[in-house]
């Protein structure tokens, strides 16, 4: 007979406890909204379960910079953000900047540079 206590398992702790909101209503697909307006549109996601993940490698150099940037954000503008978001962040200004100028893109300017 082992003295170790029963816990409840991950399913039993963080199941839902309330009944369930009904789900907001869907933002409309890209089809759906004008060309202009989809860039305007176009924000990092915030702090959510992400279902897509992907890996990126960075330098020592890149990592540091990331890390004094969040801790910029967070000192000097008051926003607590981890480096997903502001990657996330990054990411929708220089996907907006491509649609918007395309060729004059600083994406497209940059990449040439190479």
């Amino acid at each position: 007979m082992t003295r170790r206590p029963s816990l409840p398992g991950a399913s039993e702790l963080f199941r839902l406890t309330t009944a369930s909101a009904p789900a907001p209503p869907a933002p409309p697909s890209p089809a759906e909204v004008p060309e202009q307006e989809q860039s305007a549109q176009r924000r990092g996601t915030g702090r959510q379960k992400h279902s897509t993940k992907i890996t990126v490698y960075v330098s020592d150099e890149e990592l540091l910079a990331l890390e004094h940037a969040r801790l910029a954000l967070r000192g000097e503008h008051g926003l607590a953000v981890d480096r997903g978001r502001v990657v996330r962040e990054a990411i929708a200004i220089v996907l907006d900047d491509l649609e918007g100028h395309g060729e004059d893109s600083l994406l497209v300017r940059r990449l040439r540079e190479r």
